[in-house]
């Protein structure tokens, strides 16, 4: 599916960049059911926090290895020591407190997935289990918060979490599917739309 380049797409995804393009085609706006998987998302749009999507994509093979193949459980063992050593680890962003909420986040997301039976029970209770779908006519009209984004940063820092504003939280709900973000006229809108009908 990705590298068509001659189809529509959402203006963000630079068609200069495969990887983005591939991103954009492949993965974003997609239902994710998977644990691990979300829990990837949230270290990685977590750490986007002040930066660029594409400088953390960029950097995800390297966050792979980092944060234990995103393996919450692992990573929530990390201690200062791992800490240290990750802030030698050029491959990733060097913050102490980004890569000390991935670790509390690990914490937090496993105490969430034992309440809930999984961390994606409780994720998808924000949109009443079925993914949000918009129409926005161009990427100007999307939002970068919405009243779902809200309660769920609400919960989240009520938790524990850390690092997740409103405006994280809402870029995390389009990156793993809660909501479809794809404007009108993107070639992605209907196939993800009908990946949220499924669900229903």
């Amino acid at each position: 599916m990705s590298g068509i380049d001659t189809c529509p797409r959402c203006a963000w995804a630079d068609a200069s960049k495969p990887d983005y393009l591939a991103y954009h085609d492949d993965e974003w706006g997609v239902p994710v059911q998977d644990d691990r998987r979300l829990f990837e998302f949230l270290v990685l749009e977590t750490a986007q926090a002040g930066l660029s999507w594409y400088t953390i994509l960029k950097k995800r093979a390297a966050y792979r290895a980092a944060f234990a193949e995103f393996d919450p459980r692992q990573v929530a063992q990390f201690d200062a020591q791992r800490v240290d050593e990750l802030m030698q680890d050029s491959g990733i962003v060097r913050s102490r407190k980004k890569i000390e909420s991935a670790v509390q986040n690990a914490r937090c997301f496993l105490a969430v997935a034992d309440e809930f039976g999984t961390f994606a029970r409780y994720l998808w209770t924000f949109v009443n289990g079925v993914p949000k779908q918009n129409d926005w006519p161009t990427l100007a009209d999307c939002p970068a918060t919405t009243p779902e984004s809200e309660a769920l940063s609400r919960d989240m820092k009520r938790r524990g979490f850390q690092f997740v504003g409103p405006t994280v939280c809402y870029a995390y709900m389009q990156a793993v599917g809660l909501v479809n973000d794809h404007v009108r006229g993107c070639f992605r809108q209907a196939p993800v739309r009908a990946l949220g009908m499924s669900r229903t």
